[in-house]
């Protein structure tokens, strides 16, 4: 639902019930993932999408059914259909599951604030009950900033904290993802399954070396929704000036910054000085960090002689299979900004579990299972 946030704080904030259709599993190719979700308010108005454009109508219908008839949350399935072209279903050939639900702002207030920290950027969780009694089913509770406070409630004190308990272990992740609790009588008696509606702080880039190479990457890391540092320990390249496209330029030894700010499990760092005063440190410092990507560039020569100073300064094999080098995939870069795209889109094949082969040469649906919505168990939740 977060993906329609604007409009759907708009009609809480005038009181405005509304129907809410919301995508809660997916298979095989389906377009767009859990979560994603598209709205229709009491004067027929339609935000959002869930299939881009496949089922769009007869989930729309099921909407203005809903608000006419105010009848609980019903679930609703669709897959492709080989008898008729024409048919409701997907056409590219995945299936997923909707639920479709009544929801009014007046019943369930802390909807208004979760949607208006969206619209801030700020942190917020809202877990979405889409199994379990049907009593609660389309209930809501949200988990805000770092996941202290909570609010909404899904029937008792004790649900509330079992919920607000797992949901805070996927808002620090970052991660949207379906969770199964409760069915114990210590913590949760009815066991519930939850769809947990996660908006972070963008996931950090990190580029250290102010060079030709980091203002294409820059550009192209910001094009990807990550929020962009590049540091540099040379003053006269790592200005504003040359990379108007970073959150923030950085003037500062590479490893000194690094061990001084903050990075989690989306992080990516992108090593692109190739100078060894600068990237042992560095590279000692990060492989040693829980971070998403690391990733050096250099020639194959310089890979070998970085390898064997990592290893003189005591790192292991364990992490230094952690590491990208040379940078990127094979695409035949040459230019910056082909070298950026090739960056990138290992970031994103490593990210997301993917092969870096063309698709045409990939069996399958073209849409595997995305990291981050798979269903979670509370006992896996509370590694996080």
């Amino acid at each position: 639902m977060l993906n329609i946030a604007d409009t759907l704080y708009r009609w809480c904030r005038e009181a405005r019930p509304f129907a809410l259709a919301t995508v809660i599993r997916v298979s095989g190719s389906a377009p767009l993932p859990v979560g994603t979700a598209l709205a229709v308010g009491t004067d027929g108005e339609a935000v959002g999408s869930i299939s881009g454009g496949c089922v769009e109508g007869a989930v729309y219908e099921l909407c203005q059914q809903m608000v006419d008839s105010g009848e609980p949350p019903i679930r609703a399935s669709f897959g492709y259909s080989d008898d008729d072209a024409f048919a409701v279903g997907l056409t590219c050939g995945g299936e997923l599951e909707v639920l479709v639900q009544l929801v009014d702002p007046a019943d369930q207030p802390h909807l208004t604030t979760a949607l208006e920290q969206v619209l801030a950027g700020l942190p917020v969780a809202v877990a979405q009950v889409v199994d379990g009694p049907q009593r609660l089913v389309g209930r809501t509770l949200s988990v805000f900033g770092g996941g202290s406070a909570y609010d909404g409630t899904l029937g008792s004190r004790q649900e509330d904290q079992a919920v607000a308990t797992q949901v805070r272990a996927l808002l620090r992740a970052g991660r949207t993802a379906r969770v199964e609790v409760g069915g114990d009588a210590d913590t949760c008696p009815e066991k519930l399954t939850l769809l947990v509606h996660t908006h972070a702080a963008p996931p950090r880039m990190l580029i250290f070396g102010a060079v030709d190479f980091a203002v294409a990457l820059s550009q192209a890391g910001r094009f990807l929704g990550y929020r962009v540092t590049v540091c540099d320990a040379r003053p006269v390249f790592a200005t504003h000036a040359r990379f108007p496209q970073a959150d923030e330029v950085v003037v500062d030894w590479p490893h000194r910054y690094l061990e001084a700010t903050e990075v989690d499990a989306r992080t990516a760092i992108c090593v692109l000085t190739h100078d060894a005063k600068f990237d042992i440190p560095l590279l000692r410092a990060a492989l040693g960090l829980p971070v998403g990507y690391i990733g050096a560039m250099g020639s194959r020569r310089t890979h070998e002689h970085r390898l064997e100073l990592l290893r003189e300064a005591g790192v292991t094999e364990a992490q230094l299979a952690r590491l990208h080098s040379p940078i990127g995939l094979d695409l035949g870069a040459r230019t910056p900004e082909e070298t950026a795209i090739s960056i990138t889109a290992e970031i994103i094949a490593h990210t997301n579990n993917g092969t870096g082969l063309p698709l045409s040469r990939v069996p399958g649906p073209i849409h595997g299972s995305v990291p981050g919505t798979q269903t979670w168990s509370a006992a896996a939740l509370l590694a996080v």
